[in-house]
């Protein structure tokens, strides 16, 4: 039944084009129902001003099917490429009205891994496509600075609009050619996360429009329930039109360091205490370095030719070692300060003797150094390739054990793919409970958490599936040893007992929400949470 719908699907809206192009040329404003008995949209109608905004060509086609991770195929039988919000809306009703309706997900930058932004046999929308929207700084006594931000915008040009007026949103992603919509129906996170939280934790205001169609301005104090729920709510609840973004002044350099540890309990004692710190630095994060996995690596080219020689022979000689990064921000006119501070903080730090590298950067070069990687990596055919990413939180009390039946037993030993594999701490108390993301199961009267991502690539199908049965086995690892993780940016979810498990006591809620907003469930199919049935 449901194949017989999506073959209908598919010849509908290809007659539908042609119809539409000869009722623009009598002028006609809508369209004529199009009248066949043997199909279940015999009598579906779109307005003109939208159906001619839908292209079906293969190269349109072809592009909406695959995303980043270049893991999964699914053909939309359209594009959407709306030119204001109002097209949007007018699609979303359009789908809920018709019986069956069809399915519809936004695309922003598509950098997913897993397919989440795509929408099989049904209709994709092109966010970039919006001429409406764009970036405003703005500023009120009761929010302070923010921007109102187009959900198909990117975030490199949010930080260069509001550079231009010496401010910055302050929670980041480490890669900026991202949009806002995409990253706010996740998280957002980054090593700025355990200071102020990731990026949905610096939301203000928000238009969302719902799975019925409905456009819907919401904040904390209005439809309150609808803004929780849309912020990490994978694109199930709205898609996200509009975002009003915190700002602070924006510094306009960083003292940027990594320090080489040998041993992983005292890395990750010393990462704790440096998010700890009342005056400490902004940003924390850290990676490992084995034999495939080295110093520089497409994230960054920190280390010189002759440091990274150096710190690659000590991860030879150990199998693997930790580097620790901590970024701190400063201005031209308060260097000394900062070098002060640094150097306060740094007391007591356990690092390998000799192993800490420093360099000086403008805050823009180091917020968009995965760009000039991507750039390198582009030239040699090395960024469009498969990217079978692997990303969670785990509790504090389980990295230990982590690090040792995964870190070391696994992937060190193993040798099998070539990271890089970033683990970090996040503060719980950053996070919001009431937003639809959820973390790892806090442990009793504990408020540091983990993220760990690998995120490896594959050259080709057989590299793919090595790494994809790596992954699989770490999963189930990972269960069998009760280590209570969550998924971030989720794709091996198979079942709805996995998202039941994945949400937890937020389950009923997330139920709820999508029964209230997106009761026919048309939004978001590609994360695989509800079925799509009637």
């Amino acid at each position: 039944m449901a194949k017989t719908h999506n073959i209908f699907l598919r010849a509908y809206i290809i007659i539908l084009h042609i119809i539409n192009n000869l009722v623009a040329i009598i002028r006609t404003k809508t369209l004529t129902p199009w009248n066949n008995n043997n199909t279940s949209l015999s009598y579906q109608t779109l307005p003109h001003e939208i159906s001619t905004k839908l292209s079906i060509d293969t190269t349109s086609i072809k592009i909406a099917s695959s995303d980043f991770g270049k893991l999964v195929h699914e053909p939309p039988a359209a594009v959407f490429h709306p030119s204001t919000v109002s097209d949007i809306v007018h699609l979303v009703k359009s789908s809920y009205t018709a019986c069956p309706p069809f399915r519809i997900a936004a695309r922003g930058h598509s950098h997913s891994i897993g397919g989440q932004a795509m929408a099989k046999d049904g209709v994709v929308v092109e966010m970039s496509s919006l001429v409406d929207g764009g970036i405003k700084v703005g500023w009120s006594e009761s929010l302070g600075f923010y921007c109102d931000v187009g959900g198909g915008q990117l975030w490199i040009d949010v930080l260069r609009t509001t550079m231009e007026h010496g401010l910055a949103p302050v929670s980041w992603t480490d890669y900026l050619y991202l949009s806002v919509g995409g990253t706010l129906s996740n998280a957002g996170i980054s090593g700025q996360a355990f200071l102020h939280g990731p990026q949905i934790s610096n939301v203000l205001e928000m238009d969302v429009i719902t799975g019925k169609g409905d456009f819907i301005t919401c904040s904390k104090s209005m439809n309150s329930d609808l803004f929780y729920g849309v912020l990490g709510g994978l694109g199930q609840f709205g898609i996200i039109t509009r975002a009003r973004i915190v700002l602070q002044k924006a510094p306009t350099r960083v003292k940027w360091i990594r320090m080489i540890y040998e041993d992983f309990a005292t890395f990750t004692k010393d990462q704790e205490h440096l998010i700890s710190l009342i005056n400490g630095p902004n940003y924390v994060e850290g990676y490992l370095i084995m034999k495939k996995s080295p110093a520089n690596n497409w994230r960054s080219s920190f280390f010189s030719v002759d440091d990274e020689a150096k710190v690659n022979a000590l991860a030879s000689k150990h199998g693997v070692v930790y580097s620790l990064e901590v970024v701190k921000y400063y201005d031209n006119f308060d260097i000394r300060k900062t070098d002060e501070e640094l150097n306060e903080m740094f007391k007591g730090l356990n690092f390998k003797t000799g192993f800490i590298f420093k360099k000086d950067a403008t805050y823009i070069d180091f917020l968009n150094r995965v760009r000039t990687e991507e750039l390198k990596l582009q030239s040699k055919g090395l960024w469009d390739v498969h990217h079978p990413w692997l990303n969670f939180f785990i509790p504090k009390s389980c990295i230990l054990d982590f690090n040792q039946r995964v870190f070391i037993d696994i992937i060190q030993k193993e040798n099998k793919s070539a990271g890089p594999f970033l683990v970090y701490p996040m503060n719980r108390k950053k996070w919001d409970n009431r937003m639809s993301s959820v973390i790892s199961d806090e442990d009793e009267g504990e408020n540091v958490f983990y993220t760990v991502s690998l995120l490896p690539f594959a050259r080709n199908v057989e590299d793919l599936a090595i790494i994809e049965n790596q992954n699989k086995r770490i999963l189930k690892l990972c269960d069998e040893m009760g280590l209570n993780i969550k998924q971030y940016l989720t794709r091996y979810y198979e079942t709805k007992e996995e998202w039941m498990k994945h949400f937890g006591a937020q389950w009923g809620l997330f139920e709820e929400r999508k029964a209230k907003y997106d009761p026919k469930m048309i939004l978001s199919p590609g994360q695989n949470i509800f079925n799509f049935s009637y």
